[in-house]
């Protein structure tokens, strides 16, 4: 079973992907301060596609843009749950 843990400070991240940045490794980093390589290896991705310059092979969504995704995704879900409470209603009112 995995460990829940809460997310890692945004500044702890930054301070990760600048390490590596400055020429350390994931995991020299990870046996340091306690954190997967693995972690610190997707948070320097996605500092990159954040950048605007993407390593090869990681492409995919800015933080920004997964932001506005689960926003619209929730938006998405409470209006379909409306149009369903409407529909139900006006069946029974015109029952």
């Amino acid at each position: 079973m995995s460990k829940v843990r809460p997310p890692y400070p945004a500044e702890f991240r930054q301070q990760m992907v600048e390490l590596v940045r400055a020429g350390r490794s994931p995991a020299e980093l990870s046996r340091e301060f306690g954190v997967t390589a693995q972690s610190i290896t997707n948070w320097v991705g996605q500092a990159a596609i954040d950048s605007g310059k993407p390593l090869p092979g990681k492409e995919g969504l800015t933080t920004a843009e997964r932001e506005e995704l689960v926003r619209l995704r929730r938006q998405l879900c409470q209006v379909q749950m409306e149009r369903d409470i409407l529909a139900k209603a006006t069946a029974w009112f015109a029952g």
